[in-house]
Parts: C-alpha cells; sequence; structure tokens
C-alpha cells in the first residue's frame, strides 16, 4: 500500500484546479452495499461572475453551456482523486456533479453535494436550498468522492448565513423557494419539483429546460465582481 495523506489529496484537488476541497466522515455510507465508504472528500469549483451577469429572467446559453463544463471539470477531478486514492490501496467512489437515481427518483442522488460540503465546512445551506460557500456565496458546483480511506474535518461547520434575507424567494419565477431556512428534522424549504416543472415548461428551449440560475445570481452571498 503507497502511502498517502489527505494533505497530499488537498494539493492535488489545488493542482486540478479545484476552487475548493474539504473532508468529512459520514455519519453513514449512503451505499449500503459497501458500508466502509464513510468519508467524504467535498471539491467544489467557481462559476464565472460574466457568465452569471447573462442570466436576467431566464437562463442563457452562455450559462447552460458553462454549467456543463462546470460539471464535466468537476467530474475529472473526481475521477482522478479517486484513482490516487484507490492506488492507495483503499476503495474510492467518484460522484458524479450532477446526478440523478432515475425516473423514479429524478430529484435525489447517491449523496446530496451539499451535505457532504456543509460536513467538510466549506459552506452551509441557505433559504434556496443551494449550497452557499464561505468565500463564494451560490456561484459554486460540487463533486464528492467517497472512500473508506480515513478522512477527517479540517474546518469547523459553519452556522447558516442568510438572516432575514429573502432575495431568492422573492426572484424565484417558479415560487419554488419557501423563504425558511432547512431544518435538522428535514422540513423542505424548496420545491423541487415545482422548479424542475416551471424550467421544462419556461425553458425548453435553453438546455431542454435543465437550467435556470436564477436564483444564483440574486444572491447577496455571491459579491459579484
Amino acid at each position: 500500500m503507497n502511502t498517502l495523506t489527505q494533505e497530499q489529496l488537498f494539493a492535488l484537488a489545488n493542482e486540478l484546479d479545484a476552487d475548493m476541497v474539504g473532508s468529512c466522515e459520514l455519519p453513514f455510507s449512503p451505499i449500503p452495499e459497501l458500508p466502509n465508504l464513510k468519508y467524504a472528500l467535498s471539491v467544489g469549483v467557481k462559476l464565472s461572475d460574466a457568465v452569471l451577469k447573462t442570466i436576467e429572467s431566464a437562463p442563457s446559453f452562455v450559462y447552460f453551456q458553462h454549467y456543463r463544463t462546470a460539471n464535466t471539470r468537476l467530474d475529472q477531478i473526481a475521477f482522478t482523486l479517486a484513482r490516487e486514492i484507490e492506488k492507495a490501496g483503499f476503495l474510492a467512489m467518484p460522484i458524479a456533479a450532477s446526478q440523478s437515481l432515475g425516473k423514479n427518483n429524478p430529484y435525489n442522488g447517491v449523496l446530496p453535494h451539499k451535505t457532504a460540503a456543509v460536513l467538510s465546512g466549506l459552506g452551509f445551506v441557505g433559504k434556496s436550498g443551494l449550497f452557499l460557500s464561505k468565500d463564494y456565496g451560490s456561484k459554486v458546483r460540487l463533486a464528492t468522492v467517497l472512500t473508506d480511506m480515513p478522512l477527517t474535518s479540517v474546518y469547523p461547520v459553519i452556522e447558516n448565513g442568510c438572516g432575514n434575507c429573502t432575495a431568492c424567494q422573492t426572484a424565484c419565477p417558479a415560487g419554488a423557494i419557501y423563504g425558511a431556512l432547512p431544518t435538522a428534522d428535514g422540513e423542505r424549504n424548496f420545491d423541487a419539483e415545482k422548479c424542475s416543472r416551471y424550467m421544462k415548461e419556461h425553458f425548453q428551449d435553453i438546455g431542454r429546460g435543465s437550467v435556470c440560475g436564477i436564483c444564483i445570481k440574486v444572491c447577496p452571498k455571491n459579491k459579484l465582481n
């Protein structure tokens, strides 16, 4: 077994052009067949300020293309990190940036990336249901690597910082954001089905109704240049 440290993984993620990287131990493995995959490496890339400025009352074509490119970059980063972990003798499973469990469960994936990112101390989940990075606000995309390589959290978990802001709720054309903070008992603050239905009905000509981005653009945590 080759020697591989958590610090080396972080350094590799940075070399691969990740803008954020963190790690944590999950309460349990999201893969029932592999119960030891309870450690997570969370990586993120920042979305372009210029691209986000092209979003008005609807997503733009450049935003859709940028969104897909960011997902591809994240998948490549996660794939490479997982390979290095396996070379060191551990199991590792990269979870795609954009994931779905299929038509019977279209709004859930293997693991919510924001869960791993929050437990890694990289940010918090806001009223929009979006992950809000401590450095970049909502203008980030995430991917995750699950592994049985023991990893620990480097950063403390961040408390929710939305305060009284309801900018995302006001701007959401679908009315899918309730303007409330997520709760520990699982109470919903965002209706994914309503969001998806609106996109498919109104933005079909842009990415077949798969993106919007309005709530991302209006978040004041973004600190747009």
